[in-house]
């Protein structure tokens, strides 16, 4: 089984949502779907960054990890010609 680590963008606000799943495109469709209650009143969403791992245990640290200060930061370099490239 593979698990993911994701990044969404909310289109309302535009801040960043990190999650875990072992079915990506499931997952997905629930936060989109108003399913999730942590983010339904930020949808629609946008998937911005995943990881894939094959061990449960390395997807779930990465995720606290990005989870972190060290992590956004990470992120935000990471997508950082996405953001530029957003408003195009």
């Amino acid at each position: 089984m593979h698990y993911f680590i994701y990044v969404l963008e909310s289109s309302k606000d535009g801040n960043l949502y990190v999650g875990y799943t072992n079915n990506l495109n499931r997952r997905f469709k629930e936060h989109n779907g108003g399913e999730v209650d942590v983010t339904k009143h930020r949808r629609p969403f946008g998937l911005v960054y995943f990881e894939g791992y094959l061990n449960q245990q390395d997807a779930t640290a990465r995720e606290k990890f990005f989870k972190t200060g060290w992590g956004r930061a990470h992120l935000k370099k990471v997508l950082k010609n996405y953001n530029k490239n957003k408003g195009a």
